[in-house]
């Protein structure tokens, strides 16, 4: 499961949940809602600077890219790929699917 959570994908999960919490919270336009978007600050801005917050208390490191080398894990791809070559270089041409 820790190894999911400070993946690629598990990254873009938390992005994306929090996103939902933050526009969610602030929508409904209560106290309630403020708490919940202030709540989903967390898992956003945790996902988006590669932390995973809760490794500490599992004797785990802070960093996402520290839990991963200590899991044995190989080192993640970007959380954006823009060269479109799965993170191997930033220097490489992007693939294309016509050779």
């Amino acid at each position: 499961m820790v190894g999911f959570i400070v993946s690629r994908n598990g990254r873009w999960l938390r992005i994306l949940a929090g996103t939902g919490m933050v526009l969610g919270g602030l929508g409904t336009g209560t106290p309630r809602g403020a708490v919940v978007a202030l709540a989903g600050l967390a898992p956003l801005l945790a996902g988006a600077l590669d932390l995973f917050l809760v490794g500490p208390l599992l004797g785990l490191p802070l960093r996402g890219a520290d839990v991963r080398l200590a899991l044995g894990q190989p080192e993640d791809a970007p959380l954006l790929d823009l060269a479109h070559d799965g993170g191997r270089s930033p220097y490489a041409p992007p693939s294309t699917l016509l050779h």
